[in-house]
């Protein structure tokens, strides 16, 4: 069965869900032009899911995709928020920030019962999920609708484990994507391939059909990764400056300079490893931080030297999200890029 076939739609092209610089609009656009528009989560509150979720229904008819975390909730641990605020009192200072005003908390739950009470009011036709599956009741709630489930992984060993899981696709994450690793079996990076080595790896390892992502940002990227056995692509990066996106100014500049040439794996905006454009906070503290407390935790210190910086008008201190190939970002409508993208298949 086609990728099309499975998930309902014309065209092999998946919007990667990017948590922070999208909502429906661009969803919304990508799904009308026949691709799989899809709805970051992982930062929403529940109100806030259900408006957006209430606007994709308003104005498509078309499958969509709704994206969550399904990490580990962890246990505050004081010594390594103090440790973490530590590496953060310079920038503190320099920005005129009280440090005994920083909140500490999460700002990022993982997939719950609340979620699945409110996606069962709109039946989405798909769900994915990032670093691995959440528990099996709230899965079988999923499916009960006949929801396709799609989950990422980063290594042959999670596609197998996905697989056993009975995901109905896998999107095997090169480690050129942009954004928040999927890893969930290992905190080990070494054990990381690119697109076009993990592709056929898991295309031939699994029997579901896989998705690519990582690095394709036009018709030559996405008619590689159909040659290596990839049903269907997934693209990020090469959506974030589409109007529809909500990239901000900062981040949106960020793309269009030179410094996109250079981007990095780090965990000092969330405390798990993400892909972005270096700048100074993860040139001076990383990119990979000890004192970073474990995802999300490590967001809430950041936030409001982030907010004084970006005030200001710097972007050194906010997660400028970016995979390695950014030659597809153009300023055009998403539904021009989706159909742009889908002549490689």
């Amino acid at each position: 069965m086609s990728i099309q076939e499975l998930l309902g739609i014309e065209l092999p092209i998946i919007q990667a869900p990017m948590a922070g610089v999208q909502g429906s609009e661009l969803a919304i656009a990508v799904s009308e032009a026949g691709g799989l528009g899809s709805l970051p989560c992982g930062m929403l509150g529940i109100e806030a899911m259900r408006k957006e979720l209430a606007a994709i229904k308003a104005r498509t008819n078309r499958p969509f995709n709704v994206n969550f975390f399904c990490h580990t909730q962890p246990e505050p641990d004081a010594e390594q928020d103090a440790k973490w605020k530590a590496a953060l009192s310079p920038y503190y200072r320099e920005f005129g920030i009280d440090e005994n005003n920083v909140a500490t908390g999460a700002g990022r739950l993982p997939f719950g019962a609340e979620a699945a009470d409110v996606l069962a009011e709109f039946e989405p036709a798909v769900v994915s999920f990032h670093y691995g599956l959440p528990e099996q009741d709230l899965l079988d709630r999923v499916r009960a609708w006949g929801a396709k489930i799609l989950s990422t992984a980063t290594t042959v060993e999670e596609a197998r484990w996905l697989e056993a899981q009975g995901v109905d696709a896998i999107i095997a994450q090169g480690l050129e994507a942009g954004g928040h690793r999927g890893i969930f079996l290992s905190e080990d990076l070494n054990s990381q391939l690119g697109t076009f080595a993990l592709v056929p790896q898991i295309v031939q390892a699994v029997n579901v059909p896989v998705i690519a992502a990582g690095g394709i940002a036009d018709a030559n990227g996405v008619a590689a990764a159909m040659t290596l056995g990839a049903a269907g692509v997934q693209a990020g990066t090469a959506y974030l400056l589409c109007p529809e996106a909500n990239t901000s100014a900062l981040h949106r500049a960020a793309i269009k300079s030179d410094a996109a040439a250079v981007t990095a794996l780090t965990n000092v905006f969330s405390g798990r490893p993400a892909r972005g454009i270096v700048n100074r906070i993860m040139r001076e503290l990383g990119p990979i931080s000890p004192a970073a407390p474990a995802f999300p935790l490590a967001s809430a210190a950041l936030a409001p030297l982030r907010a004084a910086a970006e005030q200001a008008n710097c972007g050194e201190f906010s997660p400028l999200w970016a995979g390695q190939n950014v030659r597809g970002c153009t300023e055009i409508p998403a539904a021009d890029l989706t159909r742009a993208l889908a002549k490689g298949a």
